[in-house]
């Protein structure tokens, strides 16, 4: 028996896991003296930054334990039983697991955070060169392997995939052979039970929300159960927080759901330190600073989506270069927002940030002419008397309004 887990590169952790998944692309700064097109095609450097975040390292731990304990059951005299009842029941003598499955868990977490670029990297790290292969006996494994949920939820559809980047990866026929007339999906089960105890470590399913709202969802979540309890192999499901509903229906499928559960970034040190970073990478004539209020802008236009903030940066600086502006300020990442990113705006819009708070003041009794000119105390006053009075009085109408009505200041 091989322990296929000591062939993993060893498991990394603080500032050399830090530094094993960062990737911090040269920067020139003379390359800013040069034409259009040798700066807009250096622009584009700006989308190979990566920053690892808390995030990336929780990911790559949980993945690489995973990968270990699927690697583990491999080549067991457990392993080689459950081969053998596993070729009986695609015989027709029905399945059973016997090998026992890896706890399948989630990866959720809102679009644009960065979670397909930190499942990347961590893959990149784990696998090493790629395929893990012995000589006696003779065995190639794909430590961790990635597949997109179907669109339309079909499991055999599923299955044939799996099938797919298999042979992509190591060169067999196993999807030729399952094209054949007559070949179902309880036949591709057994068939990709078989390829998945002999040939993957660990199964990444990307789009998992795509179960959420079809109908075939269940069946797909259930035959991704019995693959798992056939094969022994772990499996992840990765995708965005609209699936969550779909797997808090029942107990059976919460179970597979759970995992790690990540939102926006928030306005932290990481944040700071990451558009610090992007700022670095400057293509325009006019070099500008990084501020506090570029910050706070970019925070609020983003809504802590670190793929629109590097995309507002990115566009930015485009329509500056074009335009001849040849900064990247305020205005240009206005520009950027207004233009570029319409689409996004029912999904991230500009947060409201209220100003320092001040003492909760009573409205003030105010005198009200009636219709028969008779002179009436009341609490309220409208906007518009409001307004009146601030030209009659020659006060800043902002500051009078506080005395009657909350004020919200909306940053632009």
């Amino acid at each position: 028996m091989n322990d296929y887990a000591k062939m993993l590169p060893a498991l990394l952790s603080g500032d050399a896991l830090v530094d094993a998944l960062k990737d911090i692309p040269e920067y020139d700064a003379s390359v800013t003296g040069q034409d259009t097109a040798v700066r807009l095609m250096k622009l584009s450097d700006i989308y190979k930054i990566y920053l690892p975040s808390q995030m990336t390292v929780e990911i790559y731990n949980k993945l690489y334990m995973a990968t270990v304990m699927s690697l583990q059951k491999k080549g067991t005299k457990l392993a080689v039983r459950q081969q053998n009842i596993t070729f009986h029941a695609i015989q027709g003598n029905g399945y059973r697991g016997i090998i026992g499955g890896s706890d399948s868990f989630t990866v959720i977490g809102t679009s644009g955070i960065g979670k397909s670029s930190a499942i990347e990297r961590a893959i990149s790290l784990i696998s090493g060169n790629g395929i893990l292969e012995t000589a006696q006996p003779y065995s190639r494994i794909i430590p961790c392997m990635v597949v997109q949920c179907p669109y339309d939820c079909s499991p055999k559809g599923m299955l044939l995939e799996i099938l797919r980047i298999v042979d992509m990866n190591l060169g067999t026929t196993y999807y030729q052979k399952s094209q054949r007339a007559g070949v179902t999906t309880d036949l591709l089960i057994g068939t990709v039970a078989q390829v998945s105890l002999n040939h993957i470590g660990l199964l990444i399913i990307d789009e998992i929300q795509h179960v959420a709202g079809h109908k075939n969802g269940r069946t797909l979540v259930g035959m991704l159960t019995q693959l798992i309890n056939c094969s022994g192999i772990s499996v992840c499901m990765v995708g965005v927080p609209e699936s969550i509903p779909f797997f808090e229906q029942a107990m059976q499928l919460a179970r597979r759901s759970v995992g790690l559960k990540y939102g926006a970034l928030p306005y932290d040190g990481y944040f700071r330190k990451f558009v610090g970073l992007l700022f670095q990478y400057q293509y325009v004539k006019n070099r500008t600073e990084l501020s506090d209020g570029i910050l706070e802008w970019l925070y609020e236009h983003s809504g802590g989506i670190i793929s629109i903030v590097v995309s507002l940066v990115y566009d930015a600086q485009e329509i500056a270069i074009f335009s001849g502006r040849e900064i990247l300020d305020v205005e240009a990442l206005n520009e950027a927002y207004v233009k570029r990113l319409a689409l996004l705006h029912d999904f991230v819009s500009p947060s409201v940030r209220r100003n320092q708070k001040l003492p909760q003041k009573k409205s003030k009794p105010v005198e009200i002419a009636s219709k028969e000119g008779i002179k009436v105390s009341s609490d309220y006053l409208s906007i518009p008397e409001v307004v009146q009075k601030a030209k009659n009085q020659s006060v800043d109408v902002v500051s009078l309004l506080r005395d009657y009505v909350s004020v919200t200041e909306v940053s632009i």
